[in-house]
């Protein structure tokens, strides 16, 4: 298995050699100039990574919390793509405090593309271990991160009927007053997801709720009232 330093550098030096300037600069405009681009997109730089992968294995323990960070500290968006994605094939094998570490990632480089990527993994790690869930969401809805309040709010997307539903209406009475988009955004997609499985609860949660005109309009697009 390649060293953290060997292993980062040989995925920079492939996403380098094979990535688009002209491609990086659509991307970047997109990214509202926040982050640096090789000019891949998704398949290209997916396909690169499943061959460095096949390769060179996933890193463990240590190695692969240092490999993630030395990605995230990269000013290129597709390093921060690789190493979620190489945390995500390790991610059953992790143990209950790798939450500290994906807290850790939420908060590093914020954008919505890898928060809600992160997302994604922070609810299939509180599926393996739900007693994480009330103590670090509570932590992290008391942060005033509103990434991390993002993530609280967005985490059952997938839950469907194992969707705790007083928790989900809790964070989002909490966040009512927040004038963040990402916010306001987020609690209306969660509603407007759990709507899916329980559309009789989420009108009468918003019709009985004040809520901002953008998370009522996303928690109601797939309910008929009549």
């Amino acid at each position: 298995m390649l060293a953290p330093a060997q292993y980062h550098s040989l995925v920079r030096e492939a996403f380098r050699t094979q990535g688009n300037p002209d491609t990086a600069q659509g991307q970047m405009a997109y990214m509202r100039n926040q982050f640096e681009f090789f000019g891949l997109k998704m398949p290209q730089w997916m396909g690169i990574t499943k061959g460095i992968h096949a390769e060179h294995g996933i890193p463990e323990g240590a190695d692969l919390k240092t490999l993630v960070r030395r990605c995230f500290e990269d000013e290129h968006r597709e390093m921060h793509y690789f190493g979620l994605e190489t945390l995500q094939k390790a991610l059953k094998k992790q143990p209950p405090e790798c939450i500290d570490f994906l807290e850790e990632l939420i908060c590093t480089r914020s954008w919505w593309d890898t928060v809600d990527w992160i997302n994604k993994l922070v609810g299939l790690h509180f599926r393996r271990y739900p007693d994480l869930i009330r103590p670090v969401t509570e932590r992290w809805m008391a942060s005033g991160n509103f990434w991390l309040q993002r993530v609280c709010l967005i985490f059952q997307l997938t839950y469907k009927d194992k969707t705790d539903r007083d928790l989900l209406f809790e964070y989002v009475r909490r966040v009512a007053d927040s004038k963040e988009f990402f916010l306001q955004k987020g609690a209306g997609w969660a509603l407007r997801q759990y709507a899916k499985t329980n559309p009789d609860a989420v009108l009468d949660f918003v019709l009985n709720t004040r809520l901002a005109p953008l998370t009522r309009r996303e928690a109601l697009k797939n309910v008929a009232r009549t």
